[in-house]
């Protein structure tokens, strides 16, 4: 059975990814929390992952004994060991495309993923409102998933940005949740696409998991005292 360590799951976007994808694609695995603390190199979250990377964080997959410990590598990963989920377009030219895609996200929008950290649980517009105002790097970020997004949305045969949900679509899927909770502005084909994603069976029950967590962390909290 693979196993799936993941951080809180209000906060966790990168442990979002390989969870949502494993989950929507009908992929078994076993779920591993370990809850957001200090970090400090003696914390529980530090020692309890230490156990299955040396890296120190999440997510980590382990299966028969190798710990992949990459959310992109983990994604390759699933791909190679189960192809018949097609978790890449079928197509080369497509499939090389949203590789690019997928690895922009994962080195990219370095001012979106700063500015508005991923917080389910909050809703946060005035918040966005004003950093929208303030910060170009984060209107240039947006304006960047807009050049990304349309062109596949408007031409695609199917709800997602390659037709059918695949990688892409998790890599991009904590990006939707951030435009939700700081309701950042966007054009009405990239809001449907927000929705449609939040609306995946997979995402609705990492959404619902992350509501029930009740798990006020004062550092992934930046614009927050309390909830």
């Amino acid at each position: 059975m693979l196993t799936l360590y993941i951080g809180n799951k209000n906060y966790s976007s990168w442990s979002m990814r390989p969870w949502v994808l494993m989950r929507q694609a009908g992929i078994a695995f076993e779920e591993v929390k370990l809850r957001f603390d200090s970090f400090a190199p003696d914390s529980d979250f530090k020692q309890r992952l230490q156990a299955v990377s040396a890296a120190g964080k999440v997510p980590v997959l382990v299966d028969e004994g190798l710990s992949v410990w990459d959310s992109l590598a983990i994604s390759e990963y699933l791909a190679e060991k189960f192809p018949e989920k097609h978790l890449w377009p079928q197509q080369v030219l497509a499939r090389t495309q949203a590789r690019c895609m997928a690895a922009e996200m994962h080195s990219s929008f370095t001012t979106l993923r700063s500015l508005c950290p991923m917080n389910i649980e909050a809703q946060l517009p005035e918040v966005g409102a004003r950093l929208w105002a303030d910060n170009p790097g984060l209107r240039e970020d947006v304006r960047r998933l807009e050049t990304l997004w349309t062109p596949l949305l408007t031409q695609a045969k199917g709800p997602m940005l390659f037709e059918q949900f695949g990688i892409v679509d998790a890599f991009f899927a904590p990006v939707c949740m951030r435009l939700i909770t700081y309701a950042l502005p966007t054009s009405p084909v990239v809001q449907a696409y927000v929705q449609r994603v939040r609306d995946l069976p997979a995402v609705q029950e990492w959404v619902q998991a992350a509501l029930a967590e009740h798990d006020f962390r004062p550092f992934e909290e930046p614009y927050r005292s309390q909830p």
